[in-house]
């Protein structure tokens, strides 16, 4: 079950080929692939697309890995926790592969990206077959044929920064919740993150093939879409060539007829403009939740992070949102413990955790990655004294939470129907990005639904469809 993207299919004669001998190799009815992402909705979206690679190929797909004739792992390189995971799950493989000899092991993403990483899996994991990077996802079906044909290990991690390969099939999982990227890659180089150096320069989509891919989604009954970007607010391209490209996108796509919301993430507070403020506010589609990372509220640990932006311009920025949508949910990404943060920095983030009231945050501890300059930084702090901050700001914005939540009871939300994850129980999301439990039949999911919150308890609310 799943939605194609419009379009051609990249390497045609590579895919053919693998199919082929794929067909004759295969221990199943027919070549089954176990694909697992890691990471944020990007990587989901490149899995999409991965897949839909296989699928041309012939592949089916199979949630037990012992079963597969293709194991992959789309990987994350933002965290140092999940690197442990991967390499965790891959060094399991090698039972597998010792039972099942022609088991094909691919690992690519941002992980492998650094050469670091694809130096360890050359010496230390003999058995994985294929490792490809960000940069070449087109190419999955000439690397895959190359290992099949010589039965050599294949490493290709080259940056082919330049080109957006528009031709390759996006296989989605039949759902409600569909990712669109319309951009790559990163030119900010906060001295704290991997991603510019994994996923390279900023490039955008053309907007005729964003809002083709876009029809599609709708077209496909998918009702929560979502425009993904390093930092989706840099988007220029085929536009005006100012700030206001990515607001003219979505006002674009929100032109679009059918009975959908419309987000997106991850946005910088450096490029989010008045414009993008005001397509939000004129909407008819597009969900009322800003996800707008401030890591900091110091602005002396912003400049360090190279951030570009000081804790009174984001305020500024939180001021003019609400002053235009006073029903805006705000979400955010925080980190505590940067390389000499203080207690009076970390006061300052607790302050304007405070001050803004958001919705939910993405909390992390700081996670040094080898590569970047915040990994070259003095460090005093204690790992305890980082956990210890951590446990704070949790219990600040738990209480923020709590008290939203109780806001809430006797309103009543237009909400999106998901999933039952229990029997007899429905869970809800609203445009503000928020989880309503209810009681009600699964043939709901997928529906909207007006529900009337009932009860709060801590951060989690419940209700009943009205």
């Amino acid at each position: 079950m799943h939605t194609p993207h419009t379009g051609g299919t990249a390497g045609e004669n590579y895919i053919d080929l693998v199919a082929s001998i794929m067909e004759r190799r295969t221990r199943n009815d027919r070549p089954l692939a176990f694909v697992h992402t890691y990471g944020c909705q990007g990587n989901v979206a490149d899995g999409e697309r991965i897949s839909g690679l296989l699928e041309a190929m012939g592949f089916g797909f199979t949630q037990d890995v012992n079963e597969a004739d293709l194991v992959l792992y789309n990987t994350c390189a933002v965290r140092e926790h999940a690197e442990d995971r991967v390499f965790g799950n891959v060094g399991a493989l090698k039972h597998l592969k010792r039972r099942y000899p022609d088991t094909i092991i691919c690992l690519c993403g941002c992980m492998v990206q650094q050469e670091q990483v694809a130096e360890r899996i050359r010496n230390s994991f003999p058995y994985v077959s294929l490792v490809f990077g960000t940069h070449v996802i087109h190419r999955l079906p000439e690397l895959l044929y190359s290992y099949l044909v010589r039965g050599k290990r294949v490493f290709e991690l080259s940056q082919e920064d330049a080109t957006i390969h528009e031709d390759i099939p996006v296989y989605r999982d039949r759902g409600i919740r569909a990712w669109l990227p319309v951009m790559y890659g990163c030119n900010n180089f906060c001295t704290y993150c991997i991603v510019p150096y994994v996923r390279g320069r900023e490039r955008s989509r053309q907007p005729e093939m964003i809002e083709q891919e876009f029809r599609g989604i709708i077209d496909a009954g998918y009702r929560d879409v979502t425009l993904l970007g390093q930092n989706v607010n840099s988007y220029k391209s085929g536009l005006s060539g100012d700030k206001a490209d990515f607001a003219q996108l979505i006002r674009r796509l929100d032109a679009i007829e059918g009975d959908y919301w419309l987000r997106f993430m991850t946005s910088h507070p450096k490029d989010c403009s008045i414009e993008l403020l005001d397509a939000m506010a004129d909407g008819r589609h597009i969900a009322r939740h800003l996800h707008l990372p401030f890591q900091s509220g110091s602005s002396e640990i912003l400049r360090q992070m190279n951030r570009r932006y000081t804790r009174e311009q984001y305020l500024g920025l939180i001021k003019a949102a609400r002053e235009r949508m006073p029903d805006i949910s705000l979400t955010s990404d925080v980190i505590v413990g940067f390389p000499g943060e203080t207690e009076e920095q970390f006061a300052q983030t607790l302050s304007l955790i405070e001050e803004v009231g958001f919705t939910s945050l993405y909390t992390f501890i700081y996670s040094p990655r080898p590569g970047t300059p915040a990994a070259e930084m003095p460090d005093p702090i204690s790992r305890e004294e980082k956990a210890d901050r951590m446990n704070r700001l949790l219990r600040l914005q738990e209480s923020i939470a709590a008290k939203r939540c109780a806001a809430s009871v006797g309103q009543t939300f237009r909400t999106l129907v998901e999933e039952a994850p229990d029997e007899g129980h429905l869970s809800c999301r609203t445009a503000g990005n928020v989880i309503i439990d209810v009681e009600g039949s699964t043939d709901l999911i997928g529906c909207f639904a007006q529900v009337e919150v009932t009860s709060a308890r801590n951060w989690t609310l419940s209700g009943v469809i009205r």
